[in-house]
């Protein structure tokens, strides 16, 4: 499979909410702003405890770019009414994601970082 089927079977699985399918290597780690899971195993079993949080969502891909062993996805994922836009590396070893590292927004800008108003 090319790095584009995987990273496409990748949204599949998860949008059918088939995540004990998904192609991951045993030493996968997945980095967000909420940290680091490492390890498969360790993966799934949190998306298991957290299925309220991790399942039932829909994915727009906005943009893709892939290269043999890599590629950067910018997507729109929602779920009901909540929606959050994200952009992920994923990062691949023989034909399975061995590591994604997931950049969003989790909450509130605090004050002491807001912009200030030009006019």
């Amino acid at each position: 499979m090319t790095t584009e089927q995987i990273v496409k079977d990748w949204f599949t699985k998860w949008a059918a909410g088939d995540f004990l399918e998904l192609p991951l290597t045993a030493d996968f780690e997945h980095t967000s702003p909420f940290g680091t899971i490492a390890g498969k195993e360790q993966y799934l079993a949190t998306v298991e405890a957290n299925r309220d949080k991790f399942l039932g969502y829909t994915f727009t891909i906005h943009d893709a770019l892939y290269a043999a062993d890599k590629a950067c996805i910018r997507y729109t994922a929602k779920q009901g009414e909540f929606s959050l836009d994200v952009s992920e590396w994923h990062y691949l070893e023989n034909g399975l994601i061995r590591e994604i590292v997931a950049y969003y927004h989790i909450g509130d800008i605090r004050e002491d970082h807001e912009l200030d108003a030009v006019d």
